[in-house]
């Protein structure tokens, strides 16, 4: 496979702030026309010159669109600068975030190896390892990432290959010590993975706290409008499993490793879904200070609201990872979770009479959502160490006015 070229970052933007770098990094000025926004490149195949000869100019590298595309490319030194602005990493784009995830497991891991995973993690996630990659022949341990002890005690000794990380957590909102888990991972000769899509590398960076891997469903802030479905992992380049065999002569390297199992497998992201992503980056700071001004101000209600038995919140100063989150977030996120007084029933009526919030699944986007995990997304962990409270509801503060926002919630639980 002829890839594209890739550098390891352009020094101009190794300095520079979020804003400009989600703005800028894979965004040049096309140089056949200086249109200023990245073309869609709705192509499948390019013109060689001879055989094997790839074109010089503006398509260089490229053969076939599913081992490469100038639109994802973009996408891919974007978030790559994102979340690693001193070019230590490389980003990779497909077609949904279980894609990114699913990619990230067959390129680490191998039959008779464990991992470690959240006890609250995501219901996909969980659906992904405990009834593919299980049956494909790899363990897992549920344990709360809060209790570094507990994880601790969860790897087993020249077994676990991977400690894998949300934070914060779907939908409890746990948050866990980015770095100290990193140093428990990489004591234990595992690499530390950190799902990063509720936070967004706005709001966290885990590669510079430790972490090798950074994956995203970038269906949610990263997109930001509700309009398109894509993933991504974001690999260090320091990253390496030295406990794998050589895969096609590949070595050691979890880049090299996540980059040939994308193009082999080919769950890739498309042109236009690329540039859609590219498009909500773009925006994504100024929409993250948006969702988390709306969900402070959400919180502060239902603290307060008779009907609300508890809060889940990192914001709050009784939340369990409040002092991680102070130390490795910007801010505390755009998602808000609580507990009915009155239990299942008393928590889907909340949900039914929303008129401001949709009652809708997925998260991140301009208009706000609610959702009843136990029955919605997370129903996949039913029954399982991992089954979410039945009275908890789970809310997706959007863009609008917040004032419209806290009415809607106050007569809903009314």
């Amino acid at each position: 496979m002829n890839e594209p070229n890739r550098k390891p970052g352009d020094p101009r933007w190794s300095t520079a702030g979020f804003s400009t770098r989600a703005i800028h990094v894979g965004s040049e000025p096309d140089p056949a026309t200086g249109a200023v926004v990245t073309p869609i490149y709705q192509t499948s195949t390019y013109a060689q010159d001879g055989v094997g000869g790839l074109r010089q100019g503006l398509g260089v590298g490229y053969e076939y669109s599913r081992s490469g595309n100038p639109t994802r490319t973009a996408l891919e030194e974007c978030l790559a600068a994102l979340e690693a602005p001193d070019g230590s990493a490389r980003g990779f784009a497909f077609a949904s975030g279980l894609a990114a995830e699913d990619a990230v497991l067959r390129s680490l891991l191998r039959p008779g190896d464990h991992m470690v995973i959240p006890d609250d993690a995501y219901g996909g996630t969980y659906r992904l390892v405990a009834r593919v990659a299980q049956p494909w022949g790899v363990g897992h341990t549920p344990a709360s990432l809060v209790d570094i002890d507990a994880v601790r005690a969860a790897i087993r000794p020249g077994q676990t290959r991977l400690v894998w990380v949300e934070t914060p957590t779907n939908p409890l909102l746990s948050v866990a010590d980015i770095a100290g888990l990193a140093e428990v991972a990489h004591a234990a000769g595992a690499l530390l993975v950190v799902d990063n899509t509720f936070a967004t590398p706005y709001l966290q960076q885990p590669l510079s706290l430790g972490a090798d891997i950074v994956v995203h469903s970038t269906t949610k802030y990263a997109g930001g409008h509700s309009d398109v479905v894509g993933g991504a992992a974001v690999v260090s380049h320091s990253a390496f499993a030295p406990w794998m065999d050589g895969i096609a002569d590949l070595g050691e390297s979890a880049v090299e490793r996540v980059g040939f199992n994308q193009n082999s497998m080919g769950a890739v992201s498309g042109p236009f879904d690329s540039w859609l992503v590219q498009r909500g980056l773009k925006t994504l700071a100024v929409r993250m200070e948006r969702h988390c001004d709306n969900a402070e101000k959400i919180v502060e209600m239902l603290r307060q609201h008779p009907k609300v038995s508890r809060v889940l919140y990192p914001s709050l100063d009784d939340h369990p990872g409040h002092k991680a989150a102070v130390e490795q977030m910007r801010r505390f996120g755009g998602m808000v979770s609580f507990q009915v007084a009155g239990g299942k029933e008393a928590a889907l009526e909340v949900c039914r009479r929303t008129q401001v919030f949709t009652l809708a699944e997925s998260l991140g986007g301009v208009e706000s959502l609610i959702e009843h995990p136990g029955q919605m997304t997370h129903a996949s962990v039913a029954g399982s160490a991992l089954e979410v409270p039945d009275d908890l509801v789970r809310i997706s503060a959007g863009l609008e006015d917040a004032s419209d926002l806290v009415a809607d919630l106050e007569q809903a639980l009314g």
